[in-house]
């Protein structure tokens, strides 16, 4: 556990941004490779894949993604990261692991050593995947259109788990239907842009851009049913450089939501819809530009595989530590390599969260004070997590490959 602390203390202090994380990516590589992997790197530009081999039997594929967010964190923690980096606009931003990223990497890692020292427990081959850009929402894709299953093989089912805002040594599972698709786009909105003292000289794209958020936020209020579910959140309007400079454009930047197909198409359409009409109504000289920057369906587990690998889980914790899992409206790109391989995936939660922190009576839902992934706040407890998520992934491998 010591070992596996220092590495994860490393890795939080050193966060990298979608497809840079290639400090990251070679930690991970000499680790997998001192277990006894064979190791390729660069896979999907900055992904690793380890394979461990030991005889005949199925082959369990193991991932972590790796990336970090540009968020400035105020966790107040010795080992905070004060990184700056450049991000994919020529921006520089701050950077820090906010999701979680590098408690799945100390994971994953912590596996590897785990498994690699019981060789005579099981039997079959191991694929563990450190997935770059899952923030970015293309990580697991680029993977896969580098040829991860031409290389390495097809597994006979894919795992994966995530650090969540519970307590601590609590694991969640869900069948079916787990996590929401996901859209992201990125808007630009044209202006004519002046001097701030004459607007009406101008069309102002700033207005333009406050209106066309407001408006937006009817969306899921006024079409869509109440039995249905989305969300909509403009997480970025950038615009201007000056007080009394009046800009010739504004940007934002969209994240959406939603479970079913009809009503993600409603949801895109809708909000479409209305950039557009926002510029016509702000007599805009030009048509807005909507760019598609990442798109990913939802997060489905296969229900025999989750509910046989449950029981094993409450085998391993116990009954109390195990529970069924809410339907979650954040989203993940794991899904992809089981699609991708045409194989059962099942993606699960492990509590980071000091218990102390949470309700008496057993409630695992965080309260207003539990700062919840992406939040600058956001610092997972070292113990038991580490040992938690270890124990996860090694119970869920040998589920499948124990002799």
């Amino acid at each position: 556990m010591s070992d596996l602390e220092s590495r994860y203390v490393d890795l939080h202090r050193n966060p990298e941004l979608s497809f840079e994380e290639h400090r990251t990516a070679g930690i991970g590589a000499d680790a997998l490779r001192a277990a006894g992997c064979e190791v390729t790197t660069g896979i999907g530009r900055t992904g690793v894949a380890g394979v461990l081999r030991n005889g005949a039997g199925p082959t369990v594929l193991l991932r972590a993604d790796m990336d970090a967010l540009p968020v400035r964190e105020e966790t107040g923690l010795s080992y905070a990261s004060t990184r700056v980096a450049t991000n994919s606009q020529g921006i520089e931003v701050p950077v820090a692991h906010a999701c979680g990223h590098d408690m799945h990497v100390t994971w994953l890692l912590g596996a590897a050593e785990s498994l690699a020292a019981r060789r005579d427990s099981w039997s079959g081959t191991i694929l563990f995947v450190l997935q770059p850009a899952e923030e970015a929402g293309g990580g697991a894709r680029a993977m896969v259109e580098d040829g991860l299953f031409d290389r390495f093989g097809t597994p006979d089912v894919a795992l994966g788990q995530h650090l969540a805002p519970m307590p601590a040594g609590h694991v969640l599972t869900r069948s079916g239907l787990a996590m929401s698709a996901s859209d992201t786009l990125h808007v630009r909105l044209f202006g004519r842009g002046g001097h701030g003292s004459r607007p009406e000289a101008t069309v102002d794209p700033v207005v333009l851009a406050a209106s066309t958020v407001l408006r937006l936020q009817t969306v899921v209020s006024r079409e869509i049913g109440a039995t249905d579910a989305a969300v909509v959140t403009v997480g970025a309007m950038n615009a201007g450089a000056k007080e009394n400079v009046i800009p010739d454009e504004a940007e934002l930047q969209l994240s959406i939501r939603s479970f079913a197909e009809p009503v993600r198409e409603k949801v895109n359409e809708a909000v479409r819809r209305i950039v557009r009409a926002e510029s016509t109504a702000s007599a805009a000289p030009r048509e807005p530009e909507i760019t598609a920057t990442a798109s990913y369906p939802p997060t489905v587990n296969d229900e025999a595989a989750t509910e046989a690998l449950t029981a094993r889980f409450r085998e391993e914790f116990g009954p109390d530590q195990v529970r069924d899992g809410p339907l979650i409206t954040g989203s993940e790109d794991f899904g992809e390599f089981g699609r991708a391989a045409g194989v059962p995936s099942v993606f699960w939660f492990v509590g980071g969260i000091d218990p102390a922190r949470f309700a008496a009576d057993g409630t695992l839902a965080p309260g207003p004070d539990v700062p919840s992934n992406h939040s600058a706040q956001f610092a997972p407890t070292l113990h038991p997590t580490i040992d938690t998520g270890v124990r996860t992934l090694v119970t869920a491998a040998l589920s499948y490959l124990s002799n």
